[in-house]
């Protein structure tokens, strides 16, 4: 069993270090969030207190679907 934790925090380890290279070849840090007013070529979006109202009220009905309070 110990073997198998070895290898799974191998795993997660070689894919975080994946996600934080293809980040740098990005541009940017990881976490850090880019302006695109005049560059369109790229895909990260601006800081939305709208989209992350919208991101917050998708949770908390998955939340209320998975309790089955949705009704």
């Amino acid at each position: 069993m110990d073997r198998d934790r070895k290898k799974m925090a191998a795993a997660i380890s070689t894919a975080v270090q994946a996600y934080i290279q293809s980040e740098q070849q990005a541009g940017s840090e990881p976490g850090e969030e880019v302006s695109t007013a005049g560059d369109r070529s790229r895909s990260y979006p601006v800081f939305s207190p709208w989209a992350l109202s919208g991101r917050q009220a998708m949770m908390d009905w998955r939340r209320q679907l998975q309790y089955r309070i949705l009704g």
